[in-house]
């Protein structure tokens, strides 16, 4: 009996240390967070950091929010930094029929809404840019500014239906090769070849159906005019910080929107803010200690 007791107290003791042990990890570990967006599917998101205003950082197409963790310990220093998993990426559901730019912008609106963000600044990388400009037409209330990443390079139609489909062909054939070869396309010899071949080798592994659905509704919405007008009717400030790997023509953007303003960062790519994260950083804080 005796040793029945000692062994029941052992093993209590060990639950209560591992109750503990527990407790202390779930204190410790900042662990993601989940909501839902407008049509159910789950988004996940991670917070960081404290301070107004709240800086929501959002990825570009076949991306997640890993890609801001250059950004992420530099702002969260002084502000309240928010990195989204839009849907169909990184750890957000996929039980979604068609990925576009409007419902992309209801899985941020979902995630400042569970959170209560009275002040946003969306940084947008890529196509995070129409992502964006698409969530504050949502939200118009809690959206103070965008900062665009490469991205609003000339927002007025350049393209036509038979460019974006012969840009789609090779991808609906062989996605992840094709969409290795179009990835690296977005580099520039300097880059460490072992960041470039990390992006290469991730935006190649993701999920086709997604990734396709996605590109087609950007590059349709870009023919049609629907992100010209959607960019013409903000109400926010608007700075794209772009490398000059691609021109960006300030004066077109600025027919359609006269407070645009860009920052271009010289000898540099796509993914300025991975390539480049200290210039980046820098560049990123004026920009957001400029007054609207």
């Amino acid at each position: 009996m005796k040793a029945l007791a000692w062994h029941g107290m052992r093993y209590l003791g060990l639950t209560l240390l591992l109750a503990l042990a527990g407790q202390t990890l779930a204190d410790e570990v900042n662990w993601p967070r989940m909501t839902e967006s407008a049509d159910g599917v789950p988004i996940a998101y991670e917070v960081h950091g404290s301070g107004e205003p709240t800086l929501v950082f959002i990825h570009g197409w076949s991306c997640d929010g890993r890609y801001w963790r250059g950004q992420v310990p530099y702002f969260s220093q002084h502000h309240r930094v928010v990195t989204i998993d839009l849907a169909g990426h990184g750890h957000s559901g996929q039980e979604r029929e068609d990925f576009t730019m409007p419902a992309f912008g209801e899985d941020v609106k979902a995630v400042l809404e569970d959170l209560d963000v009275e002040q946003a600044l969306l940084i947008g990388h890529s196509m995070g840019g129409p992502v964006a400009v698409e969530a504050t037409r949502l939200m118009p209330e809690r959206v103070i500014g965008i900062v665009g990443v490469d991205t609003f390079h000339h927002v007025a139609p350049q393209m036509s239906q038979p460019d974006l489909e012969q840009m789609l062909a090779p991808m609906q054939e062989d996605f992840a090769n094709a969409a290795r070869h179009f990835v690296a396309s977005m580099f520039i010899e300097e880059t460490d070849a072992t960041l470039r071949d990390w992006v290469i080798r991730d935006m190649a592994a993701a999920v086709p159906d997604v990734a396709l659905s996605a590109f087609e509704d950007m590059g349709t919405r870009h023919i049609d005019g629907e992100a010209a007008q959607h960019f013409e009717e903000l109400t926010v400030p608007v700075v794209a910080i772009n490398a000059d790997l691609w021109p960006t023509d300030i004066e077109a953007n600025q027919q359609l929107l006269p407070e645009f303003e860009a920052v271009i960062m010289e000898g540099t790519d796509h993914f300025l803010h991975m390539a480049r994260p200290a210039e980046f950083n820098q560049a990123l804080e004026r920009v957001i200690g400029t007054p609207p």
